[in-house]
């Protein structure tokens, strides 16, 4: 059997150290807890030890919501001292720019009426605020569209360590309509069943943080898809049946579950990874790493399902035409 690639793509020699350790995480949730119970002067040396000025550990998208995590507490921190009109344009900016997730709503809402003395307005607010950054992400995400009818691609990312060099990250070396895999049940599933759906195949092993850091973005995208023809399915690699199960369910994981034990279907040599097809079986977009948040997560998975969606429907107008 081949050796598995490195876990995550984002650990390769030289780009991840220790992330965002446990003693900046122990100071932040320490510099709240202070906060709350008055201790302003503690609570304020911890959160800047912490801080994202210190080392930009939050900017590596590794860990789960990492930064908006921080974030969100730093905004009750700096709320609970008075500085709430600091803490509410502090909060914009994340959701504007997607350095958030939905447990930062309950926060937001709290300082906003700080602000503003009522919540009046702030689900619409909050709304064109995840707007904007989903139309970033469109945008972003538009101009990696592959506008050729492939079946097969072999999938290429830029080395990590900005040399230029053009690393392999997966073969798709047969149409999806010719590929099987099992589900945790044993049993196989056809690809091939999924004809006429976009279909999303994402690729995880369990011991990679930033492939089960965006699970949480894929379940808000299956949920807004369930009533149309959309399959996404996360396909771990190179783990035992058991291992897989034993894992899903101490996490509670819902997305449904494929296995590539022998990594035989898409030749993976990174995680995680992600490869989306049309109605079609044409490879119309391929992805690695983690976003780096959950909503940016969801917004891009997305878009590129919009995208596959408002092209297909331009195609099928063309032929009609």
């Amino acid at each position: 059997m081949k050796r598995p690639p490195a876990t995550c793509w984002i650990r390769l020699k030289g780009t991840l150290s220790d992330g965002v350790s446990r003693t900046q995480v122990l100071l932040e949730v320490n510099a709240l807890a202070n906060a709350k119970l008055g201790k302003l002067d503690m609570a304020m040396k911890n959160i800047e030890k912490s801080g994202l000025q210190k080392d930009n550990a939050r900017e590596i998208k590794y860990f789960k919501d990492s930064k908006a995590k921080y974030l969100t507490r730093y905004c009750q921190i700096i709320s609970i001292a008075g500085e709430h009109k600091r803490a509410l344009d502090t909060l914009d900016a994340a959701f504007r720019h997607a350095d958030s997730n939905p447990k930062m709503v309950a926060v937001y809402k709290e300082i906003y009426k700080k602000v503003h003395g009522n919540v009046d307005g702030v689900d619409q607010h909050i709304k064109s605020l995840q707007d904007q950054a989903y139309q970033q992400y469109y945008k972003e995400v538009e101009k990696s569209y592959i506008a050729g009818d492939s079946i097969t691609i072999t999938g290429k990312f830029p080395h990590p360590d900005g040399s230029g060099e053009m690393l392999t990250l997966f073969d798709a070396n047969k149409p999806v309509k010719n590929i099987a895999l099992t589900n945790l049940a044993g049993q196989p599933v056809k690809l091939s069943d999924m004809a006429g759906k976009i279909l999303v195949v994402d690729f995880w092993t369990t011991g990679c943080t930033p492939c089960v850091a965006a699970f949480a973005g894929f379940e808000k995208v299956v949920a807004d898809y369930k009533q149309e023809p959309f399959k996404l399915f996360v396909v771990n690699i190179f783990e035992t049946e058991d291992a897989v199960k034993t894992f899903v369910e101490r996490r509670g994981i819902t997305l449904d579950v494929l296995r590539d034990e022998p990594n035989e279907a898409f030749n993976i040599n990174g995680t995680p990874t992600k490869i989306i097809y049309d109605p079609m079986g044409n490879i119309r977009f391929y992805a690695v790493g983690y976003a780096g948040s959950t909503d940016r997560e969801y917004y891009k998975l997305k878009a590129m399902v919009e995208i596959v969606k408002a092209r297909g429907a331009v195609a099928k107008n063309n032929q009609g035409k």
